[in-house]
């Protein structure tokens, strides 16, 4: 209440066009940006069978999760959300997305959130996803989303849209218990589609106007495409196909295409995300100018 909320911090002395944007788009929905990647496999492949001789399975969910972490830490303006008109910061890292429990068109799903400091090595985030998929790639498996969903679900429908409208009222005023938030996967940082693994292409998901999700990514089955090399000649390569939806209100184009700059940069060299990080970089409100070209400097060194 009064702007003060358990799983965020609101962001001060911010630049007036930037804070009277979310006034003029109020929902997720009119502010959403999109774009595409096409992801380069070879360097991927290349580390996943270097690291498999050592006896550690990486997949590309792995490695795009842990670049768009270590995105975070680095381009910390990226983990904003807005809510009711105002642009607070994430206290976490935070990463949602779906397992599904059995491999069959009539399996049902499980929603999954994970919370990161951005300090972690490409290997730390691998266990945690694992560790993650495991726990709820089962029929049996029930977590507490699914506890909520299905508590919600046994009333009748009236009371179910009342009940979610109650709930979407009490985030919207920032009244909304913290163990709800908790257990919400759409209360995240980062929300992440692997179509890959059913083999299908990728999507542009649209942003849910509830919860705080301002990044939705989807990864989609690799194919072999022409490409031209570093001697200008056309070979055939292996491009994974990566669309982004974002929320454009509380995060400049500069900044934002810096940031994915960098992604991009760790996605082709992925053994560097084998060490830590040492220091997470602060969320020091509105960039100007030289500031942010002297910070992407830095980011590429």
């Amino acid at each position: 209440m009064f702007g003060f909320r358990p799983d965020g911090k609101k962001v001060k002395d911010i630049d007036p066009i930037q804070r009277i944007i979310p006034h003029i788009m109020p929902t997720r929905n009119d502010a959403q940006n999109m774009t595409e990647y096409d992801c380069p496999c070879e360097p991927l492949d290349a580390f996943i069978i270097q690291q498999s001789d050592k006896g550690t399975e990486y997949t590309y969910m792995h490695l795009l999760i842990a670049a768009m972490v270590r995105v975070y830490a680095r381009f910390p303006r990226l983990n904003r959300f807005i809510m009711n008109g105002r642009i607070y910061k994430h206290n976490e890292i935070q990463v949602s997305f779906v397992v599904k429990k059995g491999m069959s068109p009539n399996a049902p799903d499980a929603l999954v959130k994970l919370a990161f400091t951005g300090l972690e090595t490409v290997d730390e985030v691998r266990q945690k996803i694992d560790e993650a998929i495991e726990a709820n790639n089962n029929l049996e498996a029930n977590n507490g989303t699914d506890k909520i969903a299905r508590l919600l679900t046994l009333t009748p429908n009236f009371l179910i849209k009342w009940s979610v409208g109650i709930i979407k009222f009490m985030d919207k005023h920032s009244i909304l218990p913290n163990a709800i938030i908790k257990l919400s996967p759409f209360h995240t940082s980062l929300f992440l589609t692997n179509m890959k693994s059913i083999k299908g292409p990728a999507i542009f998901h649209h942003l849910y106007n509830f919860g705080t999700t301002g990044i939705f990514m989807a990864m989609g089955k690799e194919s072999e495409v022409p490409v031209v090399n570093g001697d200008g000649l056309i070979v055939v390569g292996k491009r994974m196909p990566v669309q982004i939806v974002t929320d454009e209100r509380f995060c400049d184009g500069f900044y934002f295409v810096s940031a994915m700059k960098y992604w991009e940069r760790l996605l082709k060299n992925p053994a560097q995300m084998l060490e830590p990080l040492e220091m997470l970089a602060e969320d020091t409100h509105v960039l100007f100018g030289s500031k942010v070209r002297e910070m992407a400097h830095q980011n590429q060194a």
